[in-house]
C-alpha cells in the first residue's frame, strides 16, 4: 500500500476555479441588474492578468501594468455589462476614462472590503512571480471624498491551489 495519492482524471481544481469565478460573474450581473449601483458600503477591487487573453484595456495601462492591475469599482465605473465569459466596465484613470473587457478566466482576485469577502484564484500561468506594479488608481473615492485604502489583512480570502503536478 502507498502513501501517494494518485492522479485524478477529473480536474478537480479546474472545475473548482470555474466556479469560484461564476461568484464573481453572479455579483457584477446582479450590480448590472441593479442599474450598475452598488448596495450599502459594498465596493470591489479585481485583480487580473492584464496579458490574459481576451482582456482588452488601453495600451498606456497595458504599459503601465504589464502583467496583473486591480481596479476598483465602488463611486465611479459606468456601463457595466456582464456575460457569461467576462465584463466590460468604464473606468477613469488620472481623470482619463478606459473601457477595460476583462474574461472572468483573467481574475486572480476578488474582494469585497465592506464585508471582509474575498476569493483569489490560480494564475493562468503556472511558477510565473508577478513583476512589481503599482495599484490601479482609477480615481476611487469613499463618501468623504477622500482616496480609498486597500485592506491587506486577508480577512476571509478563499485560496484554492492544488498544487498541480509538473
Amino acid at each position: 500500500m502507498s502513501d501517494d495519492t494518485p492522479d485524478s482524471l477529473i480536474p478537480y481544481d479546474e472545475i473548482v476555479q470555474e466556479a469560484l469565478r461564476a461568484v464573481v460573474g453572479r455579483v457584477l450581473g446582479e450590480v448590472q441588474a441593479s442599474g450598475g449601483t452598488l448596495p450599502g458600503t459594498h465596493h470591489f477591487y479585481i485583480t487580473f492578468k492584464t496579458g490574459a487573453p481576451g482582456v482588452s484595456i488601453p495600451a498606456h495601462l497595458r504599459e503601465r501594468f504589464p502583467d496583473e492591475m486591480t481596479i476598483v469599482l465602488q463611486n465611479k465605473f459606468w456601463d457595466l455589462k456582464v456575460d457569461e465569459e467576462g465584463f466590460t466596465v468604464g473606468l477613469s484613470f488620472n481623470q482619463v476614462p478606459a473601457k477595460l473587457d476583462i474574461p472572468f478566466s483573467a481574475i486572480t482576485a476578488f474582494v469585497d472590503p465592506a464585508v471582509d469577502f474575498g476569493l483569489q484564484f490560480q494564475a493562468a500561468v503556472d511558477d510565473l512571480e508577478p513583476e512589481p506594479h503599482d495599484d490601479a488608481e482609477n480615481d476611487s473615492r469613499d463618501g468623504d471624498g477622500k482616496p480609498t485604502a486597500t485592506s491587506d489583512d486577508g480577512s476571509n480570502v478563499v485560496t484554492v491551489d492544488f498544487g498541480r503536478k509538473k
